[in-house]
This record gives structure tokens, C-alpha cells and sequence, in this order.
């Protein structure tokens, strides 16, 4: 068995979504002056990698700590959405998708998480293909981008509506375009909010 991270580290320098506040990770005690070390975390729920339950763009929609566990776990698929600036349904042609699997697409745009441009010129998901999901009942969604879409957040209401969750800003997805059986496994913190932080591996069996 193999585990391979889809996380990025979280650090104080990694970008914040356009409006939100930038996140901070400061030291505020040291072994060498206070006999141990401490950490102060500020961060908004959608920084980093993290999951976005149905709180997040449905009304009553349940939130992160509302979810069972099972929930975060499934058997995963990735599909290459490489040098693509809409991620459409035609990729889902020929694809085994059953019930409960988490989809990952792999845009290669990982590679740009501390870019300028990461947090605006990121490939989207056609509201088409958020609608095929949902209606394949998969039970993640995850992408090497910051969102799906742009506003007014569409393919975001279509899959929360539909109970997919959704992992943005994952990492290393372009180890599993050749692998066909592993498992995805996405706890986020148990927080009363719309999304939280996550760690977010893939289990090679």
C-alpha cells in the first residue's frame, strides 16, 4: 500500500481567495523561551485545501460537522483535464463512474498555486458536466484548482444541491492519471462552518 499527499502545505504565505483575508499561521511560544512551542492559525474555511459542504451555497444546507464520516471516503477516479480552459462532460465518455466514487480532475494548474494569476485565470467546470455528476450520485468532487467556477457559482449550487463535496486546491494529481485503483481518503476538520480545512491523501492498494 502506497499513500500519496493531495495536499498543499498550509503556510502564511499561500494565496487567499480574491476578498477574502489572507490567512496566518504565526509562532507565539518557543521551547528555547517558554519551554514549549505554540502556534496562532487564522484563516477563512475556503484557504488552502479544503472541502466545501452543502452549507456552503445551499440554504439549510448541512454544514462540515453535520456530515457523517463516511462522507470523506470513496473509491477514486481521476480523469486528465489538462490544457483545458472548460472542463466539459465529453470527459466523462467511456468512464466507469458508479455510485459513492470521488472524481478527480487533474488540470495540472496546481503547478501555479503561488502564481498571480491561480486565484483568476483557473480552468472551470461547465454546469453540463456538474449535472452528469450529479446525476452518476458521486459523492466527491475534487479539482487542482480554487473552485469549479467563478461567480455566481452555478456548478458550486448544482453539486451541493445534489450532496457532492467539493476539495479545492488539491495537489500532486498527476500522479494518478495512470493509476486506476486507489482510494480517497478527505477528513476535514470538524468545525460548525460551510467548509473547513482538510487532509486529503490517496490510498494505492
Amino acid at each position: 500500500m502506497r499513500i500519496i499527499d493531495l495536499t498543499h502545505p498550509f503556510t502564511a504565505s499561500m494565496p487567499a481567495y480574491p476578498g477574502d483575508p489572507k490567512s496566518g499561521l504565526k509562532q507565539i511560544a518557543s521551547v528555547s523561551k517558554d519551554g514549549y512551542a505554540d502556534h496562532k492559525l487564522e484563516t477563512t474555511m475556503h484557504a488552502g485545501t479544503h472541502i466545501d459542504a452543502p452549507a456552503h451555497t445551499i440554504e439549510d444546507g448541512k454544514r462540515i460537522d453535520e456530515l457523517p464520516l463516511e462522507s470523506f471516503r470513496g473509491r477514486g477516479m481521476c480523469i486528465d483535464a489538462r490544457e483545458r480552459k472548460e472542463i466539459d462532460a465529453v470527459l466523462l465518455k467511456d468512464c466507469e463512474i458508479k455510485k459513492g466514487d470521488v472524481v478527480l480532475f487533474c488540470t495540472g494548474f496546481s503547478k501555479r498555486y503561488r502564481d498571480k494569476d491561480y486565484l483568476t485565470d483557473f480552468p472551470v467546470m461547465t454546469e453540463a458536466l456538474a449535472e452528469e455528476l450529479a446525476e452518476r450520485r458521486i459523492k466527491m468532487v475534487g479539482m487542482d484548482t480554487p473552485s469549479p467556477d467563478k461567480i455566481p457559482y452555478t456548478v458550486h449550487k448544482i453539486l451541493l444541491g445534489a450532496g457532492i463535496l467539493i476539495m479545492e486546491n488539491l495537489a500532486n494529481l498527476e500522479a494518478f492519471l495512470e493509476i486506476k485503483d486507489f482510494f480517497v481518503e478527505a477528513f476535514p476538520l470538524r468545525l460548525a462552518a460551510d467548509a473547513a480545512p482538510a487532509r486529503i491523501v490517496a490510498v494505492i492498494r
